[in-house]
């Protein structure tokens, strides 16, 4: 008797190191599948979601909670999570990547250990590896803004666990934990808002009726409080994010239409997971054509053969399922305004969650109907893994696209080519190559040919324009267009502040686009920074330019082009020198290969007394950077001018100079003063201006 004991502890034992050994190997394949995910970089929306450098304080922790506005959603406790992981690697993109996996991993052994442990489902292994590995889940995962997705899903999944403890056990500590959990949930994503009703269709499945009292009055709160997250949300999408106007004007029938035919569209791609696309096509909501109500009718007809299945054949599962992909894709089947609705009517993050609906179903219906068919275990065995290793390997290829913004968009114009937001974001990549402009304008044409009324793009085109000599005034119709489709836009107006800040008769116009610009967005650096600038072209408003340029680098002390301009402005004004040549060597500091920085910070070091051999180094680096950089060959020439033994060094400078642009006529007085007279008397240093000039 004293025996059984010990055996059953070891028997036990061994099947908790089973499930733990099964556990690390779902991570490591999750982990296998998405290794080119985390190769990726920042995509499209990342940088308003990795914590900005004004929010990267203890205050700005502080705001992430109490200022509405501070983030693009009011979901704090992703961007505290967010702003952790600053503190823990900075600018390290990798980090965010590999939480995002490790969240997915953990998620998927959540969802193993519910249907396992607690629901008791044949299949649960199976359905924790196919949603682990499943290519829908891509989007959520490798997306480094969708942490919201994998962080909520864990807080949703530890909820419904704790609470299936607390059905089973009626405690009050395991309602509590669930209930915390929940609260987490929602102040990561709102979509979890889902889970109390999530909680009901489980209940009613496991016991086969809803009694008030035992499972619909403990989640009474739930509903009520995710009811108030979910208005906080819709309120924040169109007051805040841009979810109103003509896009989102949908009336009853087109968003019956619309759900109808998202649930077969997330359906179809749960079951045959090819072609997914960062962006789908918009959809046409016609009621006119009656080709649009057969989605929508059969999926009534579906439900209604799910009731028929579970009233008389008391099959509850499959209306269960049912009732969980649809309830949890609720918010994103067009019954409410969500911004992305501006472009797209469905996208693959959205069926996240609601996918566990479909997924969890098939795997228990595969797996009862594998132990009738085949009644070898191996057979069964090395079914699910190729059912796996498949999954596997199609996450692979998706999640590769997700290495760069340039890459993504370029795979999704292979599948949607008429879609105007890729040929917009993708013209906005390409426009940071200098050597691919002309291709950035195309997409800004075709973007602009495919939705003629979207600001961004006009901002875009501007800042296109803007970088090729002669065509500003072109640039400038383009950011006035964009400021007047979209009132208050506040990037257009600090662009086009900052265009019309180089024509001295519209300075005063630039001025006020540039306040206005920071009146909307107080903390925004760019801006502070150009409206310095613009003050400092203005004849006694220096001071008003040094604040602003503060103002700027106390926002985000690592703006290189702040401290470049506070150093040009600094350098000017009496016994700001010393002040002048610090701010250089921080914008150095931060941007190392920037030419102009060393040729301005060299003409600095040039009027410090013993620095001379310091502002040539200066000078030479520039031209490192940029051989054909006509100033710096002219200021180091003037430099080596100053030493007798260099002359013909200095000589050779400016005749570089001369090569690269003939009518520099400063060069060629130089080099005409030290072939007659040897150069007798100082010659000034050239500054280039500011990077936006």
């Amino acid at each position: 008797m004293r025996n059984t004991p010990a055996a059953g502890r070891v028997h036990e034992g061994g099947v908790k190191l089973r499930q733990i050994s099964a556990g690390t190997l779902l991570a490591c394949a999750t982990f296998a599948a998405y290794l080119p995910a985390l190769e990726g970089g920042l995509l499209w929306d990342d940088s308003g979601h990795v914590t900005r450098p004004d929010l990267q304080s203890l205050d700005g922790l502080r705001r992430i909670w109490f200022d509405l506005g501070a983030t693009q959603q009011y979901y704090p406790l992703l961007h505290s999570v967010f702003w952790i992981e600053h503190r823990l690697w900075g600018d390290a993109v990798v980090g965010y990547h590999v939480i995002n996996v490790l969240l997915h991993a953990i998620s998927a052994c959540l969802v193993l250990i519910i249907l396992r442990h607690h629901l008791r489902l044949p299949g649960a292994w199976l359905a924790g590896f196919v949603f682990a590995l499943h290519p829908v889940c891509v989007e959520a995962v490798a997306w480094i803004a969708e942490q919201k997705s994998c962080l909520s899903a864990v807080f949703y999944l530890a909820s419904a666990l704790c609470y299936l403890r607390f059905d089973q056990s009626r405690r009050r500590g395991p309602y509590f934990a669930a209930f915390a959990f929940f609260i987490a949930a929602l102040l990561t994503k709102t979509v979890t808002a889902t889970l109390p009703a999530a909680l009901m269709v489980l209940l009613w499945w496991r016991h086969g009726r809803l009694s008030f009292r035992r499972d619909v009055l403990p989640l009474l709160p739930w509903l009520g409080l995710g009811a108030v997250a979910g208005a906080v949300t819709s309120y924040i999408e169109t007051h805040f994010i841009g979810a109103r106007g003509g896009e989102f004007a949908l009336t009853v029938g087109q968003r019956c239409l619309l759900a109808g035919r998202a649930l077969w569209f997330y359906l179809g791609k749960l079951i045959w997971p090819t072609n997914l696309i960062f962006i789908y096509p918009r959809w046409q909501l016609d009621l006119n054509r009656w080709q649009q109500f057969l989605p929508p009718l059969t999926a009534l007809a579906v439900l209604l053969f799910l009731l028929w299945l579970a009233w008389r054949k008391r099959w509850r599962g499959p209306l269960a399922g049912f009732l969980f992909f649809a309830g949890t894709l609720f918010p994103a089947l067009g019954f409410f305004n969500v911004y992305p609705f501006i472009y797209s009517y469905v996208a693959d993050h959205f069926q996240y969650l609601a996918c566990l609906g479909v997924i969890v179903p098939v795997c228990s219906g595969l797996t009862v109907a594998a132990g009738r068919k085949l009644t070898n275990d191996g057979l069964r065995a090395s079914a699910a893994v190729a059912i796996a290793a498949l999954l596997a390997l199609l996450t692979f290829r998706q999640s590769a696209i997700y290495q760069s913004s340039t890459a993504l968009y370029t795979a999704t114009l292979a599948h949607n080519p008429d879609c105007w937001l890729a040929h917009n974001n993708l013209g906005g990549e390409l426009l940071e190559d200098p050597t691919r402009l002309p291709e950035a304008i195309s997409h800004f044409q075709a973007a602009l040919r495919l939705q003629p009324g979207y600001a961004q793009t006009y901002e875009n085109m501007g800042l296109a324009l803007s970088r090729i000599p002669g065509r500003l005034p072109e640039a400038i119709s383009y950011f006035e267009t964009a400021a007047r489709i979209q009132p208050g836009y506040y990037q257009a107006q600090n662009n086009l502040g900052l265009a019309l800040s180089h024509f001295p008769d519209r300075l005063p116009e630039a001025i006020s686009l540039l306040e206005a610009a920071i009146h909307t967005r107080p903390n925004y650096a760019q801006a502070h920074d150009n409206l310095g600038t613009a003050l400092s072209r203005t004849p006694g408003r220096l001071p008003e330019a040094i604040a602003e340029f503060r103002a700027a680098l106390a926002i985000d002390p690592n703006l290189a082009e702040a401290h470049y301009n506070l150093a040009n402005t600094l350098a000017d004004l009496p016994g700001q020198l010393p002040e002048a040549i610090a701010e250089y060597q921080e914008a150095l500091r931060i941007e190392p290969g920037n030419p102009r920085v060393h040729n301005n910070l060299g003409i600095a070091l040039s009027s410090v007394p013993g620095r001379l051999s310091d502002s040539i180094v200066e000078y030479q680096a520039a031209l490192r950077l940029q051989p054909d950089f006509v100033d710096a060959h002219y200021n180091l020439g003037v430099a080596l001018s100053k030493d007798p033994s260099r002359r013909g060094d200095a000589s050779a400078e400016f005749e570089a100079a001369l090569r690269i642009d003939p009518g520099f006529d400063p060069a060629r007085a130089m080099l005409a003063r030290l072939k007659t007279s040897g150069a007798e008397g100082p010659a000034q240093g050239r500054k280039r201006g500011p990077p936006g000039s």
